[in-house]
């Protein structure tokens, strides 16, 4: 009787889960299709042409621009190129400044897609905003505007603009899209308001169109706030000046700080800050087409002077900072104060080249925008137009864009040199630059090699899901061989370097007595500097002695933190560094061909230790936004290349202005290298 019990309750089960699976799963289904399903583009998508693509206007004709010279050089902020006289124009500035890169085929950007780091010159045609439940990303087109076909062939289709306006706070995604077209005959966005719900446009036209949708919208005790934009004339009808003043990209910026390079701000904020609970976010929009001016070739003064400011840990956020262990009170805005102190840094060293040598980024949970922050954390260089390079440190890739990302974001900020590298290795950002003579020869004086020290190599998962990370990465084997690779390429020359008086400079190539003392020459590769970030396990050994006074070369401070080096190692130093040599001479003895290896990660450690005929130096913290300690000044590592080369010079230059531990590190008055073996 029991077994036809239990035979009855398991058909019974069975007749009502079998159903309930079934709905179950076709519901599933259906979600996947319909609402989760996107179809991968394939090829014939990708090439295929809509019929705007037929109306591009040319380059030329769309910004009135007169025919370029074939070489030109001038300030490429001001647009004016200057005809460039070959016999009085050095080498370096002999490069095409035009006011975009001509290289590029405007025309081939594509419309649909959102790139606010392209020089778009294609106009606006309409803006909407719309909210969104879930993640745009995750369900496509399912929450962008209404449209139909003849509208996408006519105004172009919806782009979104993908940046949350509700990411810090707001009960669902809020996203504005725009279209783009390439049409003379579609009237063109020429401004864009925010205002108040009773408020209007002044003077009101009917070219002013509002957004159907509050920016504001889905954000708790938020007043209202409207997008408008003004629809000027079609491109037919306009003037080059008119055309110039288009609305080309709309983007989102977070904070107080400035907007990206070429972009203004829309006031007010559509949120206002909130100290210590929610950061502005702004609105942000183009003119035109804002070129972004490249850097000139690393060179030598004519005198054979280079010199190099690192800057180490600058810890930004979104935020405009909180103030670190300083004796400066009231300290606010320390993001801000950096970035002052570091413009009046540049001005009284006035380097060739600033490094930033890793940390540019807080993470910790503070520079969850990375776009945001980057826009800010250059700008001191960039105002001054001197050129800069940038490695990763252990926070940058903590919230956020990734390295490969931000590396684009990097690249397109004015005067950068930064390079991704190499894909094949491990860590983004592994490159070389070269620093040439100023004589016609354009001899390569000296070589700066850039690499990606990594960030974490292991941590592990609490309960909530977050990675606490407990040991830091190190420079892996391929890097290693990657450097001996790049190394082997570098080409002997004969040095001390006597530049090529070929050319009539007048007496600016006479040669001073003093200048370089040797008077014998040999064939080696030029002097090298390593950057990285996370210092190695030989920048905590012995140093070595002065061969001429006994004493540890071993100058600044190191005693006032702990090791910051990785518990692990591939041999960087032994295998990579030692084994690079200036010459491959049995008679050149065993000279290794980087001099100096630059190291951050360690903000209140700032000595140079010469370990094995190698220099093991900090930068020392440079920012109120890193940790420090009450008393220690921030402070600024500069290299002074001088003699064509061959002498490196090393000091710190300090908040106050002090300049500490001048030291040669390499050439004449140098300690000598050890005897070999």
């Amino acid at each position: 009787m029991a077994a036809f019990s239990f035979s009855r309750v398991g058909r019974s089960m069975r007749g009502i889960l079998l159903p309930t699976a079934a709905v179950i799963g076709f519901s599933c289904l259906l979600t996947y299709f319909f609402v989760l399903y996107q179809p991968t583009v394939g090829p014939g998508i990708a090439q295929r042409l809509g019929w705007q693509a037929w109306d591009a206007v040319a380059t030329a004709d769309y910004f009135d621009k007169e025919p370029s010279t074939p070489t030109v050089t001038g300030d490429p902020a001001d647009g004016q190129p200057i005809p460039v006289d070959d016999d009085a124009t050095d080498w370096w500035e002999t490069t095409n400044n035009q006011p975009w890169d001509t290289t590029d085929d405007i025309e081939s950007y594509p419309l649909d897609v959102w790139a606010p780091l392209l020089p778009h010159d294609t106009g606006l045609s309409e803006i909407a905003i719309t909210r969104c439940m879930m993640s745009p990303s995750l369900v496509g087109k399912l929450c962008a505007p209404t449209t139909t076909v003849e509208q996408d062939a006519i105004k172009g289709n919806w782009v979104r603009v993908d940046r949350d306006l509700n990411k810090q706070a707001g009960l669902w995604n809020l996203n504005i899209y725009y279209r783009r077209t390439r049409r003379l005959d579609i009237p063109l966005i020429t401004d864009l308001r925010l205002l108040p719900a009773n408020e209007i446009p002044e003077p009101l036209s009917d070219s002013w169109v509002k957004v159907d949708l509050s920016i504001r919208d889905g954000v708790m005790r938020a007043e209202p706030m409207y997008l408008w934009y003004l629809q000027g004339k079609t491109m037919n009808e306009m003037n080059a000046e008119e055309k110039s003043s288009l609305i080309t990209e709309v983007d989102i910026l977070f904070g107080e700080d400035r907007p990206w390079y070429g972009f203004e701000k829309i006031e007010p904020a559509v949120t206002p800050e909130k100290e210590g609970q929610l950061e502005s976010v702004y609105v942000t929009y183009r003119r035109g087409v804002q070129s972004v001016p490249h850097a000139h070739p690393l060179h030598f003064s004519r005198d054979g002077k280079f010199k190099i400011l690192q800057v180490a840990d600058l810890h930004f956020s979104v935020s405009r900072g909180i103030c670190r262990e300083t004796d400066i009170d009231p300290c606010v805005n320390s993001d801000n104060l950096t970035n002052t102190l570091l413009g009046h840094v540049m001005d009284e060293e006035k380097p060739d080249l600033v490094v930033f040598s890793g940390d540019q980024l807080n993470g910790q949970g503070t520079s969850w925008d990375p776009k945001s922050v980057l826009a800010k954390f250059a700008v001191a260089a960039t105002d001054r137009k001197i050129p800069w390079a940038a490695i990763f440190g252990n926070h940058d890739e903590e919230n956020g864009d990734v390295k490969q990302e931000q590396v684009r974001m990097m690249n397109a900020l004015p005067y950068s040199l930064v390079q991704r590298g190499p894909k094949d290795i491990h860590g983004v950002g592994n490159y070389v630059l070269d620093v040439k003579s100023a004589d016609a020869s354009k001899t390569s004086l000296l070589t700066l090699y850039f690499l990606d020290s990594g960030s974490y190599s292991s941590g592990y998962l609490d309960w909530l899901g977050y990675f606490f990370p407990t040991e830091y990465d190190w420079i892996h084997e391929d890097q290693i061989n990657w450097f001996l690779q790049e190394s082997s390429k570098i080409q002997a020359i004969q040095r001390p370097f006597t530049p090529d008086t070929g050319k009539d400079f007048g007496s600016i190539w006479n040669r001073q007595a003093d200048q370089i003392t040797p008077t014998t020459h040999k064939l080696a590769k030029p002097n090298a500097i390593m950057f990285f970030h996370i210092p190695l396990q030989e920048s905590y050994g012995t140093a070595d002695r002065d061969p001429r006074t006994g004493q540890l070369l071993d100058i600044g401070l190191h005693d006032l933190e702990g090791s910051g080096a990785a518990k692990k190692s591939d041999g960087m130093f032994d295998k990579g560094l030692k084994k690079a040599l200036e010459s491959g001479h049995v008679a050149s003895g065993d000279i290794p061909e980087v001099k100096v290896v630059a190291n951050g990660h360690c903000h209140i450690t700032e000595d140079c230790k010469r370990v094995n005929d190698i220099w093991l130096c900090f930068g020392g913290g440079g920012s109120y936004s890193g940790y420090g300690q009450i008393g220690f000044d921030r402070r600024f590592r500069i290299y002074e290349i001088s003699d064509y080369g061959e002498t490196i010079r090393t000091y710190k230059r300090t908040e106050k202005d002090e300049i500490l531990n001048s030291y040669t590190l390499a050439g004449p008055g140098a300690p000598l290298f050890n005897p070999r073996s």
